[in-house]
């Protein structure tokens, strides 16, 4: 296996500098877009001029990257392993673009950054005058997402920063590791100081939606399983989440951070042994990029403003939301 992996990369390496960066970038737009009409419109080229370019690069690479044949057009195995390559080449060769327009003094850079929704929710009101001062030089925008899109957005170069819930592992990407946060219940029938795991059981919950990472993660804590009741329901943001339980009872699952801009009655969890459900908020990036320096700021300026000395972290029960 590993002779073929060498004999493979030494091929790719050997021709990519007669593929074009042109090329490159047609072809990972196709892998995206799944159509050639979609991904000539993206690239504002005719599609007959992108089929000819993609089929010249397939010629000289000597192997076929799409399959034709379906629909949406399909990655072959040759391709599925050369899409991430170009995706890599097309990223330092961007890098190497951007250097020299930083130098020329003709550059602004964009920070792209991905938050998901139940991070955003709080992050964002609480940072947006910290980061509106340190970003005077550069553009921020942040994209509401969640998990598993930011991940995807990630690997396909269209996001320089994303900030989620960890555990996460890849060589690919830094992983800085931003703060950690209780999960609370919202619970106002509930007049004890904790509540336990097993009180959970005769209360009906109301829980985000799925693809939700939050949601996954205190399913696992609790051992909840949802959809067995005719009245079930799945809301999609924490507010409404909240304002179904004033109105028909049941609770929900609110992280400690978005808790404190809220009024309510908020109750810690345990469970049988003591363990108290959190989850930790890291922060995926590039393991190279230009932009660190900034990103780092920005990070930073999230570590400040959420670290506290005093909490019980040896309590944490850190949730995994895969």
């Amino acid at each position: 296996m590993g002779i073929i992996s060498i004999n493979y990369i030494y091929l790719t390496i050997e021709n990519i500098d007669m593929v074009t960066i042109q090329q490159l970038q047609y072809m990972i737009t196709l892998s995206e877009e799944g159509s050639f009409n979609k991904a000539s419109e993206k690239c504002f080229v005719t599609q007959p001029t992108m089929s000819m370019q993609i089929k010249k690069a397939e010629d000289i690479l000597g192997y076929p990257v799409f399959d034709r044949s379906q629909q949406p057009v399909a990655l072959t195995a040759f391709g599925e392993r050369f899409i991430p390559i170009a995706r890599d080449v097309l990223n330092e060769y961007n890098q190497i673009e951007q250097l020299t327009k930083i130098y020329s003094g003709t550059h602004r850079e964009i920070i792209r950054m991905g938050v998901i929704p139940t991070i955003s929710a709080y992050l964002i009101p609480d940072l947006y005058e910290k980061w509106g001062a340190f970003s005077s030089d550069f553009q921020l925008v942040v994209e509401e997402m969640k998990t598993e899109e930011l991940i995807e957005a990630m690997e396909e170069d269209k996001l320089d920063v994303a900030i989620l819930s960890g555990p996460y592992h890849n060589p690919k990407f830094r992983v800085t590791r931003l703060f950690q946060e209780e999960i609370l219940a919202y619970y106002p029938a509930w007049k004890q100081a904790v509540l336990h795991t097993n009180d959970l059981e005769s209360a009906h919950p109301w829980l985000l939606t799925p693809g939700n990472c939050l949601r996954t993660q205190i399913m696992h804590f609790c051992n909840l399983k949802t959809g067995t009741e005719d009245w079930d329901y799945q809301g999609g943001n924490m507010d409404m989440l909240m304002e179904m339980v004033d109105q028909h009872g049941g609770y929900t699952l609110i992280p400690e951070f978005y808790s404190r801009r809220k009024s309510g009655d908020f109750v810690r969890i345990q469970s049988e042994v003591g363990e108290v459900p959190a989850r930790e908020i890291i922060a995926i990036t590039k393991n190279r990029s230009l932009k660190w320096d900034k990103i780092e700021g920005l990070l930073r300026e999230a570590q400040v403003c959420y670290s506290e000395s005093g909490k019980e972290y040896e309590r944490f029960k850190l949730l995994n939301w895969s």
